[in-house]
């Protein structure tokens, strides 16, 4: 030892002893010294090894060093220099050797193909450039060193690689990137160029003459890396970013997908082992599941496990099942997918990094630029621009077709903790609950288009009404596109005691949501929206809002017993606020449940007397509600047996729809007309009557395919179907096929009907 300093030829080791013993931290020296804490940094790590012999006398100096200490300082760091070249000799090259390769590396073989295809076809004059770019954990660093070492034998001057610390603070310059770039090119330091320019100027030249590999690493943004970027000659350069590097031109672009199931499963077979994974085979595709089949997060899971050889998947499955712990357990030695996440959410300017979390709180699978702004407090332009740099940084996945995002799953636990961390739940419930208001009143405007009582000549009352939008066409998208959105505001409102905007809300949804029976979720409207009535104190209101839900249970959860419930309460409430309209309708909807239920001859007794209460009175509403009732009268008597009885009751329905119903609009009552044609046409299928049903069913089926109802349109197409099976028309098959396939996607009971009738008319067919 010489002054207490270890005996050592490494110049990073000596220093970071040198300032340890003088108990300086990294900042304070990089300061008395007059250098960068980066530049320190890559001293001590062994990045730079022979510093200039300023540099050393400053850093000696700040050290306060003796002679003795700073003259072996300087010893240490010569040894790092370049050595002079020989009159016309080469200078001696500075390795930048390609990273070691992942042993279990998986998966990516189509995307490793598509760049050997590149290399083998590739212009010799035209170096190519390949891009790596995502969101974090996909992998990006892993392939290119993956793929790299593939290519190698391609590349035989030389393979290179270079980390830019895109993701530090202050990440490599172009200027310093080319100095060790041009190193291993056998210039010595005092040859190459002072400035930028003529550092990349002398690179192309040199680079053009050789069959180089060049990898740069976790790049920062486009004006970095093109003054690295070879311009002619046979080179091929891979660069990986977590921003999209869109300004690149003519580069080729790999995307990186999350991996799939049984990929993932199979990286975490190459970590832990082949028995351990099948001893717990479902445990494994489970954890793969819950790890989002991000390749980051799947090698935590294997890492965690691997160190710890007795504990089960299972266990770890457990944990990581509840989301509040899933990204703590995902963390093993240095590697954290919290870290990151965290690496890319500190590069965000302010206003992206409140989108980022604020997004987090929207429901569903995706949110639009509108729900984002809401939620973070910005305008609709302010939170596209975000959400496009969020996009660009690979932190939200854009929608293919329309304007909105969604998270990885992952990221989006990481986002919800920055919201708890940075706003604390004030800040959120007051972004919940603006968000919530503005969104039912959107809501409730855009159902109203398809309110048959609405006056649309009023205001809508919707929040934006110059955005707001305009038609049915419109609305119905809007309303589809952001049903997870309301269905959240609807549910916040109701939590936090807004009952009066519940009601409205789900009033306005009354007809649209008939257009819409397939949706499971009106249970859910009604069920809330007859509780708010009953907080509000208005039995009429909870009578005409249990009806409601008595109608959802019935068609759209397939739930009679509840539907009957709802009906009987329905009409409890209706008999106490003296309103006989809602009496007539919860006696229909309780029939309805009877009816599936079974109890035949209940259901008839209860369509009876709504039928009769319903004919009594004279309103609008009252006919409307009459034409249901005798709809399903009708298709009940049909059941009993009683097919001619049954024609009749459709056949006086039919009377009151050509008579018109005075208030109602004729689209409306075309609707109603086309639902008794259905009926009639099942009657006269009853009958055996074929060629008279034929032309019936037709007409209910073509009106509501131009209305766009696909509940009522695919049971039409079904009674049609039969029908034509019946008559031997050789469009039977395929009329009955699509009523299968599309009744099984609305996941409607009748589509085992569908399937009997197609095996029906296959046994026909061969004559069994």
């Amino acid at each position: 030892m010489r002054g207490g300093t270890p005996s050592t030829e490494d110049f990073g080791q000596r220093l970071r002893f040198l300032r340890a013993r003088a108990a300086l931290s990294q900042e304070a020296l990089a300061h008395a010294a007059g250098v960068s804490v980066r530049a320190l940094a890559d001293m001590e790590r062994g990045r730079t090894r022979g510093p200039q012999r300023r540099t050393v006398r400053a850093l000696a100096d700040a050290l306060g060093l003796d002679a003795d200490e700073a003259a072996g300082l300087e010893e240490s760091a010569a040894l790092g220099r370049p050595r002079p070249r020989a009159a016309g000799g080469p200078a001696a090259p500075v390795a930048l050797p390609l990273p070691r390769d992942i042993q279990d590396f998986t998966a990516r073989d189509a995307a490793l193909a598509r760049l050997l295809d590149l290399v083998r076809d590739a212009d010799p004059g035209r170096p190519q450039v390949t891009v790596v770019a995502g969101q974090p954990g996909l992998g990006k660093t892993a392939f290119a060193v993956h793929a790299a070492h593939r290519l190698a034998p391609h590349f035989p001057d030389g393979q290179f690689a270079l980390d830019l610390h895109g993701m530090d603070a202050e990440p490599t310059s172009p200027r310093d990137a080319l100095a060790r770039l041009l190193g291993p090119l056998g210039l010595a330091e005092a040859a190459i160029p002072a400035g930028t320019d003529d550092r990349a100027g002398l690179w192309r030249s040199l680079a053009a003459e050789r069959r180089l590999l060049l990898l740069l690493d976790n790049a920062a943004d486009e004006a970095q890396i093109g003054p690295l970027l070879p311009g002619t000659g046979p080179s091929l350069t891979i660069v990986t970013s977590r921003q999209a590097l869109a300004g690149l031109t003519a580069v080729h672009r790999c995307d990186l997908a999350l991996l799939r199931r049984e990929e993932a499963v199979e990286l975490l077979t190459r970590i832990l082992g082949p028995e351990r994974v099948r001893a717990e085979a479902q445990a494994a595709r489970d954890l793969a599941d819950l790890c989002g089949h991000l390749p980051l997060a799947v090698r935590i899971a294997g890492q965690r496990l691997l160190s710890r050889p007795h504990e089960r998947l299972g266990k770890l499955v457990a944990r990581l099942a509840a989301e509040g712990r899933r990204l703590d357990g995902l963390q093993a030695g240095n590697l954290r997918i919290r870290a990151a996440f965290a690496l890319s959410y500190r590069q965000l300017r302010p206003d992206a990094q409140t989108l980022l979390r604020r997004a987090a709180l929207a429901a569903g699978a995706d949110f639009s630029p509108e729900t984002g702004a809401l939620l973070a407090g910005l305008t609709y332009d302010e939170a596209v621009a975000c959400a496009e740099e969020l996009t660009d940084a690979g932190l939200l996945q854009s929608d293919p077709a329309a304007e909105r995002y969604r998270f990885h799953d992952l990221l989006r636990l990481y986002a919800a903790e920055q919201v708890e961390a940075d706003d604390g739940p004030a800040v959120r419930d007051d972004a919940l609950d603006r968000t919530a208001r503005w969104m039912l009143r959107r809501a409730t405007a855009a159902a109203l288009h398809f309110d048959a009582d609405h006056d649309h000549t009023a205001p809508s009352g919707d929040p934006d009404p110059d955005a707001a939008p305009t038609g049915r066409e419109e609305a119905r998208a809007w309303l589809e596109a952001e049903r997870a959105q309301w269905l959240a505001a609807l549910r916040r409102a109701h939590d936090t005691g807004r009952h009066r905007q519940v009601l409205d809300t789900a009033e306005a949804m009354h007809w649209f949501s008939d257009l819409n029976q397939h949706w499971e979720q009106w249970v859910e409207v009604f069920q809330r929206s007859s509780d708010s009535a009953r907080a509000l104190g208005s039995r009429r209101e909870e009578a005409v809002h249990l009806n409601y839900l008595a109608w959802a249970h019935n068609l759209c959860a397939h739930d009679p017993r509840a539907a009957l419930v709802s009906a009987d309460s329905a009409l409890a409430a209706a008999r106490d606020s003296d309103d006989g309209l809602q009496q007539g309708w919860a006696l229909g909807y309780g029939a309805g449940a009877l009816h599936r239920l079974g109890r035949l001859e209940e259901a008839h007794t209860r369509l009876r007397e709504a039928a009769h209460r319903l004919a009594a009175q004279e309103t609008g509403q009252a006919r409307l509600a009459e034409l249901s009732i005798l709809n399903a009268l009708g298709a009940l008597l049909r059941q009993l047996g009683r097919a001619a009885d049954a024609l009749d009751i459709h056949r006086r329905g039919e009377r009151i729809c050509r008579a018109g119903v005075p208030g109602r609009a004729d689209e409306l009552i075309a609707f109603y007309h086309a639902v008794h044609r259905q009926q009639i046409g099942n009657d006269l299928a009853a009958l055996e009557r074929w060629h008279e049903a034929e032309p019936s069913l037709r007409q209910a089926l073509d009106f509501f395919d131009a209305a766009q109802m696909p509940a009522w349109a695919e049971q039409a197409r079904l009674d049609l179907g039969r029908v034509l099976g019946a008559m031997g028309h050789p469009e039977a098959r395929q009329t009955l096929l699509a009523a299968r396939d599309a009744l099984a996607e609305l996941r409607s009971p009748r589509q085992a009907e569908a399937a009997s009738a197609l095996a029906d008319l296959g046994e026909a067919g061969t004559g069994r």
